[in-house]
């Protein structure tokens, strides 16, 4: 079997589409990631002057104190939102370049077959164990890239369930500590 110049260029098209569709998906991703950050600055930016010019505005050391506990809980709140939106964004991008990318595994598991189907036709007689030989193998490693990827999709969700495991606790944690600064500043 002979490789024309014309699945040169077909094989070569079809890598770039595929290198461009990648690289589509992570471009998307990165472009989230840059409005979130910049909404997260201007909001931070807002906060710091809200907050500064109350602060200026404090009578006693007493509201001053008031005024930095009632501050904890919107920040923390904040935190926990960009990190969760963050985790969002990756989650959905990665889902994407994973859906992408078993599709181009699959088309050219697809088009490997083909190619070894033409070349068992064509193969001279007494070469039938080499044929099975590659099919065999051919079906060894697509199982092993499914094992791969389906431990991958596990670590993945484990992962995203430890963040929000981790999320909540740090939310609660954060709570706990406004609830007692709060309970300070009043007995003050």
């Amino acid at each position: 079997m002979t490789i024309t110049p014309e699945q040169i260029a077909a094989a070569n098209k079809a890598n770039l589409d595929a290198l461009v569709g990648f690289a589509q998906q992570a471009f998307k991703g990165i472009e989230q990631l840059v409005e979130l950050n910049m909404a997260a600055a201007r909001s931070t930016l807002d906060d710091a002057a809200e907050k500064t010019k109350a602060a200026l505005s404090a009578k006693d050391p007493q509201e001053f104190m008031s005024l930095q506990a009632n501050l904890l809980q919107p920040a923390q709140e904040k935190a926990v939102a960009y990190g969760k939106q963050v985790a969002d964004i990756a989650a959905a991008t990665q889902a994407e370049v994973t859906k992408f990318a078993e599709a181009q595994v699959a088309q050219a598991q697809a088009q490997f077959q083909s190619m070894v189907e033409a070349a068992a036709k064509n193969a001279p007689a007494g070469s039938e164990s080499a044929v099975a030989a590659v099919k065999n193998a051919m079906a060894n490693a697509t199982s092993a890239f499914d094992a791969v990827q389906k431990a991958a999709k596990q670590a993945a969700s484990v992962a995203e369930a430890n963040f929000k495991t981790l999320s909540a606790s740090a939310e609660s944690t954060a709570q706990a500590a406004a609830d007692v600064v709060k309970k300070t500043t009043k007995r003050a």
